[in-house]
């Protein structure tokens, strides 16, 4: 490989990296609660979070990650 192959080359991959990383997806949005009482007894409150979730356009699993 000669100097100039190898400058072009470094160039080129230079300008690919940023336009690379550009198309990577973001990172999906993670809500978690901490409570001392029990999932069953927050049931209606968990219900009503999630719902107020979906009227904000975030679906469980494709946009947001409830924890």
């Amino acid at each position: 490989m000669r100097r100039r192959e190898f400058i072009a080359l470094l160039a080129s991959s230079g300008i690919a990296w940023p336009l690379a990383a550009r198309a990577q997806q973001s990172a999906m949005p993670v809500i978690g609660l901490l409570d001392q009482r029990s999932p069953d007894e927050l049931a209606d409150r968990l219900r009503g979070f999630r719902q107020g979730l979906r009227d904000s356009g975030f679906v469980e699993g494709q946009n947001v990650v409830i924890e």
